[in-house]
């Protein structure tokens, strides 16, 4: 790790932050973001023992990115049956979904606040041998600590946008101090590698591998449950409603309401990015007129129910696989938009806002191969979708998709390979 005035400033401060930390998290435990019986793990003190040998750890910041990672973990897993693997995540809802889905071997905790005492007390228990970023998540301290620990780091689907660079570039020395301590880094797109490389990536350690998102494999579902909804469902037209905000909901509502004259028993299903906020979801829809069935609630659509809102944690992969047409959130509203791999994994067709700038080269990609349909507002989002339920419309959309998303899998292949030889390479040194 090269010297940084601007990281070296940070550090001293981080030292500094325990009682700042500990009123955010006292706060965030008040508001119901942080699990009550696990605070501690975010201070940096384990809730589980270090297994005895060789541990990886992975981090992910969100449900996405965490979700990306279980393919490559269990693939790393059917290489090394004897390794153990730590997963660490950010949030309540992360941790919640991947808590059921945990390969063996592998314990879940929450990522300590990034206040120095916290990372050290957590490195200093779990002492991993390799360290795995993916995307953006770069907390100063963590990763310089981590660093200086001796693990060997990589950074997996690493992904930049102009906006973000241009905030590193105001501290350029620490971003090359923090970009240089990872041995090897894995990045999605050519954009995000030339970022990189101008805050002070060494161009020998970047490699364009694409996105392990597309390569994550299908989201997994009950086919029991699939099976049952879809008799249910068999003589409705139906649409999905997927990831949706704050703002969105109300939107997807008009261009329910617009669709529906043309098809008057067509459901939504609405399933909205944080399931927490279903309750008061579901009443402002039913103050809105509408007839709701809340999935939390165990209530089924009935013949008269218009929207089925799905508020649960783990069900996408039923959604996607029940609704021809996906309506992808986070894209209406200025949030950035959401991975659209698992929809297209599924066959679902793809209509989405002007709001993508999070994965803004995907979405080219898409648009390019006529694989989604953008829509600037609820009006056009209500066309759309009565178009798109003639069944020979939604399959050339969704299947122009599957073709796009389905060509990176090189990118979980690259990522197992970069593994095994650190892996190869602490164990030959053990």
């Amino acid at each position: 790790m090269g010297f940084s005035l601007g990281l070296a400033a940070y550090l001293a401060a981080s030292n500094r932050m325990v009682g700042y930390a500990n009123r955010k998290l006292d706060a965030r435990l008040a508001e119901g973001k942080e699990h009550p019986d696990r605070i501690e793990e975010r201070r940096g003190i384990a809730s589980q023992p270090r297994p005895v040998g060789t541990l990886i750890w992975f981090h992910a910041a969100s449900v996405g990115e965490a979700l990306s990672l279980l393919n490559l973990i269990e693939q790393v897993l059917d290489d090394f049956p004897d390794l153990n693997v730590l997963l660490t995540t950010g949030t309540r809802t992360s941790a919640d979904l991947i808590q059921t889905r945990l390969p063996p071997h592998t314990i879940h905790q929450f990522v300590p606040v990034d206040a120095r005492p916290f990372v050290k007390a957590f490195l200093r228990h779990w002492k991993p041998d390799v360290a795995v970023w993916t995307e953006s998540e770069l907390w100063p301290s963590l990763i310089a600590e981590t660093g200086r620990s001796g693990a060997k780091m990589l950074l997996l689907n690493a992904r930049m946008s102009q906006k973000s660079h241009d905030k590193w570039r105001w501290i350029p020395g620490m971003a090359k101090a923090l970009l240089r301590n990872f041995d090897q880094i894995h990045v999605q797109d050519e954009p995000t590698a030339r970022y990189l490389r101008r805050l002070g990536a060494k161009r020998d350690t970047l490699e364009v591998t694409g996105s392990l998102k597309e390569s994550s494999g299908a989201l997994p579902h009950n086919e029991t449950e699939r099976a049952r909804l879809a008799e249910q469902f068999k003589t409705r037209p139906v649409w999905l409603a997927a990831s949706t905000h704050e703002g969105e909901e109300d939107l997807v509502a008009q261009a329910h309401d617009q669709a529906t004259k043309a098809s008057h028993r067509l459901l939504m299903i609405l399933a909205p990015r944080h399931p927490e906020r279903g309750p008061q979801i579901a009443q402002d829809l039913r103050n809105a007129g509408w007839n709701v069935a809340v999935r939390s609630e165990g209530a089924d659509p009935e013949p008269a129910t218009q929207i089925y809102l799905a508020d649960t944690l783990g069900e996408m992969g039923l959604w996607y696989r029940l609704a021809p047409v996906t309506f992808l959130g986070g894209s209406l509203v200025d949030i950035g938009g959401h991975n659209p791999f698992e929809p297209a994994a599924l066959g679902s067709a793809i209509v989405h806002g002007p709001y993508v700038h999070s994965a803004a080269e995907i979405y080219e990609r898409l648009a390019q191969a006529g694989g989604a349909q953008q829509i600037a507002d609820a009006d056009a989002l209500g066309k759309a979708i009565v178009d798109l339920l003639e069944p020979h419309r939604a399959a050339a959309l969704a299947h122009a998709a599957w073709e796009v998303t389905s060509s990176g899998a090189g990118a979980t292949e690259r990522a197992l390979s970069q593994l095994t030889a650190m892996i190869d390479d602490v164990e030959e040194q053990a």
